[in-house]
């Protein structure tokens, strides 16, 4: 009686176990740890994957590119090219325009952004510079403030959590907008002169430091909630049976737990400055002219939209494909390092 074979059940996972004994050497199956999992996850997802691609060359462009444009161009972002616009005519793209010396003659890549000849493409390019400084430097200092002070509040609870809490929901409340209109009216000059030892440009630390320090309350209510949860975890418990101080724990132990909400919440707020530095731009509270940044390049544009609309078309789309690129960066990366999410 011939022998019936039968075909080894399908076990969920065995191709890929199969594959990582064969990368093993036949040795064993090799482990993958959580941010091999995380990277896996990430690179299926192809819109996150082209966000981050964006914001790789926009950085590369506007901190690299932009001087070397200026160099091949043969003037800067704030020269003034008389002639460009004389009597209000509008400069098209790609337009050749006469200097104020006499036989040379300049390229206006993108027209001009203003009545005074400023070329647009560089002004855009380091308007790119300002708003990733800004949206950067201000995201760095809210989510450090937010983290630390929803650390604090959710592993001490009692006293401590309330007073934070409170002051949480006092900065809520609080008119952002109106403030930094306040500001500017008041002491804006001296806060705009301050350049950390001409690091930056004039008016990129005040800026920073007005988003900075009313943006924290967000990232300070989700770490919050969080560590009250891990607080109660029995590794945290084993610590303080080891003898470790609070601070280690929360160092050590609590704050490597929140490393993925905190990547993701950061560039879910770099996109939400981005756009916050425009409008204070735009108002005319933001970076002091004549430097570009992106909201200031659409202040200048209402005034001759009709005649030049490109001047109000390309930083309107800079504002609108980066904070995109951010926001399908934060959502990839979401979903890459939630361990429940998707399978490997």
């Amino acid at each position: 009686m011939a022998t019936q074979q039968r075909s080894a059940p399908l076990v969920p996972g065995a191709a890929a176990g199969a594959a990582d004994f064969a990368e093993g050497g036949g040795g064993g199956v090799v482990a993958r740890g959580y941010w091999e999992q995380a990277w896996r996850r990430f690179r299926r997802d192809r819109l996150a994957m082209v966000s981050g691609v964006f914001i790789v060359l926009l950085t590369f462009t506007a901190f690299v590119g932009a001087p070397l444009a200026q160099h091949w161009l043969g003037h800067g972002p704030n020269d003034l090219i008389k002639g460009g616009v004389e009597n209000f005519v509008p400069v098209g793209p790609w337009s050749h325009v006469a200097t104020s010396t006499p036989g040379q003659d300049t390229l206006l890549v993108l027209g001009a952004s203003d009545l005074l000849g400023r070329d647009e493409f560089l002004r855009l390019l380091y308007g790119a510079r300002v708003s990733l400084e800004v949206a950067i430097l201000a995201t760095i200092l809210g989510v450090s403030m937010g983290v630390a002070l929803g650390t604090i509040a959710g592993y001490y609870g009692g006293f401590v959590d309330t007073i934070v809490s409170r002051l949480t929901e006092i900065v809520m409340a609080f008119p952002l907008l109106l403030f930094a209109i306040a500001l500017s009216a008041t002491i804006g000059d001296r806060l705009n002169s301050y350049t950390f030892f001409g690091i930056f440009q004039h008016g990129i630390v005040s800026l920073t430091l007005v988003i900075g320090f009313f943006s924290w309350f967000y990232p300070a209510r989700i770490v919050r909630a969080q560590v009250l949860s891990l607080r109660e975890k029995e590794f945290v418990e084993a610590a303080r049976m080891v003898g470790n101080s609070n601070l280690r724990i929360m160092r050590s132990h609590l704050l490597p737990h929140l490393v993925g909400t905190i990547i993701v919440y950061s560039t879910l707020t770099v996109a939400v400055n981005i756009l916050f530095e425009a409008a204070l731009s735009y108002l005319g509270v933001g970076l002091p002219l004549p430097d570009a940044s992106w909201g200031n390049l659409l202040s200048e544009a209402v005034q001759f939209y009709t005649l030049q609309p490109w001047v109000m078309l390309f930083p309107g789309l800079a504002i609108l494909f980066t904070t995109l690129a951010f926001n399908l960066l934060g959502d990839g990366l979401r979903d890459a390092l939630d361990p429940r999410g998707g399978s490997l």
